[in-house]
């Protein structure tokens, strides 16, 4: 997911830009209103982030210009200033959120996530948990838009973890699903090994795998860690 950044703060730009990397966006930053216009006009992007109080050409009047010919792009209002004028103004003139500074990155993340499940609707049948989408009937799973790719039985693994969501799954469980798949080695021990796999692909999606002994296995949200 390619995403604007129209912030003039340079370093709450760095950090915002880092942030936003992590999970999964491919970031280009625009210092000022004059240069976030031009971008936004010439370049395809799936989601910006605007400030308001941006030097040369405000980001209202980017707002404005941009909604005339891309009306899609889902925008994401930046301001310090939390006046009511101020937020009707930037919702008027097409933002599609508003995120009062100072904020906490969870919230904007969460908030970019929503705008972008609006702009492009999910399939009926997929599972969305974290940052991972889960489309069963196109046999898709992505991270923060980024596809990963998983074998037969990891699918298969997955599909029964988020079935069973906050529950214990067994390996009992586990091996009835795989059923009559004798492509490779089955047992304990192999369960163990697809596990540990599919634990690694689910890295910087907002979810774990954790071994509840004696039992079998839980697919949970991670809890996100409390902002300084």
């Amino acid at each position: 997911m390619k995403l604007l950044l129209a912030e003039d703060d340079a370093i709450l730009a760095d950090a915002l830009s880092a942030q936003l990397r992590q999970v999964g966006f491919e970031v280009e930053a625009a210092p000022n209103g004059a240069v976030a216009e031009y971008l936004l006009l010439k370049q395809h992007y799936d989601i910006a982030i605007l400030d308001l109080g941006l030097p040369l050409v405000d980001g209202l009047t980017v707002l404005k210009r941009v909604q005339m010919v891309k009306p899609a792009l889902p925008v994401l209002v930046l301001t310090a200033l939390d006046g009511l004028d101020h937020r009707v103004a930037g919702l008027n003139a097409g933002a599609d959120d508003y995120l009062t500074k100072p904020f906490d990155f969870p919230e904007l993340e969460a908030r970019l996530r929503a705008l972008l499940r609006r702009a492009r609707p999910l399939p009926a049948d997929a599972l969305e948990m974290g940052r991972l989408v889960f489309e069963r009937e196109a046999h898709r799973a992505s991270i923060g838009g980024e596809p990963i790719e998983l074998s037969p039985r990891e699918w298969m693994l997955l599909d029964l973890l988020l079935g069973q969501r906050d529950k214990v799954v067994t390996k009992e469980q586990i091996a009835q699903s795989w059923g009559a798949d004798r492509s490779e080695a089955s047992g304990p021990s192999s369960i163990e090994v697809y596990v540990h796999r599919v634990r690694r692909k689910l890295e910087h999606s907002g979810l774990s795998i954790r071994t509840v002994r004696g039992l079998g296995y839980l697919l949970e949200a991670q809890t996100p860690p409390p902002s300084s």
